[in-house]
């Protein structure tokens, strides 16, 4: 699995008991499960929930599910 697969996988299992649609990037903190501390690791590279958010603009929002987020996060990260 590639970094990108498994961060990204990472992401989709922290928002599993996540109430989609999410409309605002304080939602979406609120929804992982350490907040903006949630962190998510594969290989070197190792990024907070707060870090990831920092990539999102608001044409991003609503999110429409934990897949939705996953991988706008991991493309914007350029993984």
């Amino acid at each position: 699995m590639s970094v990108r697969e498994i961060i990204r996988g990472q992401i989709i299992g922290a928002l599993q008991g996540a109430k989609f649609p999410i409309a605002t990037p304080e939602e979406l903190l609120a929804a992982f499960p350490n907040g903006a501390d949630t962190t998510c690791e594969a290989g070197d590279v190792k990024v907070t929930a707060g870090q990831a958010g920092q990539l999102l603009i608001p044409a991003d929002f609503p999110f429409k599910s934990a897949e939705d987020v996953g991988e706008t996060i991991v493309s914007r990260a350029g993984l």
